[in-house]
C-alpha cells in the first residue's frame, strides 16, 4: 500500500479531501463508513448500498472468526465474495470488544482470553492473531490489536493501557505481510491526557503505518472533551497519511472533526436509529413513532439519491414502525445510510469550494444531535 495509497487533494483550512486507493477500489475521503460487523449492514443489501455510492464498510475480526469463522470466509474468496460486496472493505482488530466485553475476557501482555458471549468457550486473540485472521478475511485496510482505554481511566491507568497498546503495534507491524493496494492502521490510545496522546502518536509515527485511527473516544466522554482530544491529537499526525476516527459518529461529531483534520469515520448509529424507528433529515431527526406522522403523505426526504427516502410516504413508515414490522428497519437503515452519504458528499464539495464553515453551520443550525457541551 506505499504506493499513491492517499493524497490529499483539497485543503479548507485544516478540512481536506483526498484519495484513498486500495486493491477494490478508491474510496473519496472525508467519508463515512457504515458498520456492517457481521458482514452485513444491517438491514440493508449491498446492492443498495452501491446505488447510494456508499464506498466502503466495516466488519469486524472478533465477531467474524467466532461466527462463521476466517477459515469458512477464506475459502468462500474473502469477506468481499462472501458478502456480495466488490468495493473496499476496513476490519476492527477485536480491540472495541476488549472494552466492550470487558466481563467476558482476561488481558494478559501478550493478547487477550475472551469467554465467547455466544457460548462461554474460551479462545485467544493476540495481535498475531488478529493480523492473520483479517488477513484471511481479506480485509483491504487491517488495524492493529489495542487496548481501547476505558473511561474514564485515571493517568496511570491510561499509562499501563497505553504502553500494552504500543507493544501490541509492534508486534502487528512485525508479522503484517505489505500487499499492493492493502494496508495497515495504528490506532492512538492514552485516555484523556494529551502527553500521552502526543506519546502515542510519536511512537506508532516511527513504525511508519499506512494511516493512523484515533481510537478510545466516545466512550463516554462529553463531546468538547473528544474534539479537544481530536484536536490536539490529529495536530502530530503527518499530513500525507489518513486519519481516522473510531466509532463517531454523530453528524455534530463528524462536522467538527473533518474541521480538525480527519479523514474517515464510522459509526452503527444510522442503522440502530432506524432500527428503532428514527429517520435522520436536513431539519433534524424524525421518531416515526410519534402518532403525527400518522396521516403525513410526505416522504422522508425527496432531495436524497434513494428510493427508500423518496417512494414512501411517513405515513406508511409510521404504520410499519408501530406494528413492529421488518420493512419498516430497512427503509429507514437505507433512508440514514443515505442521508450521511448525502451529508459526506456534501462535506467534500464545501471543502473543495472552500466554504465548509457555512456548510457545516448550515446543517447544524437546522439539527439537534445532542450535543453535549
Amino acid at each position: 500500500m506505499k504506493h499513491n495509497f492517499f493524497k490529499v487533494l483539497n485543503q479548507d483550512g485544516k478540512a481536506r479531501t483526498g484519495l484513498l486507493k486500495t486493491k477494490h477500489g478508491q474510496v473519496e475521503t472525508p467519508v463515512f463508513m457504515p458498520v456492517g460487523t457481521l458482514g452485513t449492514v444491517k438491514g440493508v443489501f449491498p446492492r443498495d448500498l452501491k446505488d447510494i455510492d456508499v464506498q466502503i464498510i466495516l466488519g469486524n475480526t472478533y465477531h467474524l472468526m467466532l461466527r462463521p469463522g476466517e477459515e469458512l470466509i477464506s475459502e468462500m474468496g474473502g469477506l468481499q465474495k462472501f458478502m456480495n460486496w466488490d468495493r473496499p472493505i476496513l476490519t476492527d482488530s477485536g480491540g472495541f470488544q476488549i472494552w466492550s466485553l470487558s466481563k467476558l475476557r482476561i488481558i494478559d501482555q501478550d493478547g487477550v482470553t475472551f469467554s465467547s458471549h455466544i457460548d462461554g468457550k474460551k479462545f485467544r486473540l493476540t495481535p498475531e492473531i488478529s493480523v492473520t485472521v483479517q488477513k484471511k478475511l481479506n480485509a483491504n485496510i487491517t488495524m492493529v490489536l489495542d487496548e481501547c482505554t476505558t473511561h474514564p481511566s485515571t493517568y496511570m491507568e491510561s499509562k499501563k493501557s497505553l504502553e500494552l497498546s504500543l507493544n501490541w503495534a509492534r508486534k502487528c507491524k512485525e508479522v503484517y505481510e505489505e500487499r499492493e493496494g492493502f494496508g495497515l492502521f495504528a490506532i492512538i490510545q492514552g485516555g484523556m491526557y494529551k502527553d500521552l496522546r502526543k506519546n502515542s502518536c510519536e511512537n506508532l509515527i516511527d513504525m511508519n503505518f499506512d494511516g493512523y485511527a484515533i481510537g478510545g473516544l466516545s466512550v463516554g466522554e462529553k463531546h468538547s472533551e473528544m474534539i479537544d482530544i481530536v484536536s490536539f491529537t490529529s495536530e502530530f499526525l503527518p499530513v500525507e497519511k489518513p486519519r481516522y476516527l473510531m466509532g463517531v459518529g454523530r453528524p455534530v461529531d463528524i462536522f467538527k472533526s473533518v474541521e480538525k483534520g480527519i479523514d474517515m469515520f464510522d459509526c452503527v448509529l444510522p442503522t440502530r436509529f432506524g432500527r428503532t424507528g428514527r429517520a435522520f433529515t436536513l431539519n433534524g431527526e424524525l421518531n416515526l413513532r410519534n402518532s403525527k406522522f400518522s396521516n403525513d403523505e410526505r416522504p422522508l426526504d425527496n432531495n436524497l439519491n434513494c428510493f427508500a427516502s423518496k417512494e414512501f410516504s411517513r405515513s406508511y413508515i409510521h404504520h410499519l414502525t408501530k406494528t413492529n414490522e421488518i420493512l419498516s428497519s430497512m427503509i429507514l437503515s437505507l433512508h440514514n445510510v443515505a442521508f450521511y452519504q448525502k451529508m459526506m458528499s456534501d462535506i467534500r464539495t464545501s471543502i473543495k469550494n472552500k466554504n465548509y464553515k457555512e456548510l457545516m453551520n448550515s446543517y447544524l443550525k437546522n439539527h439537534k444531535f445532542y450535543e453535549k457541551t
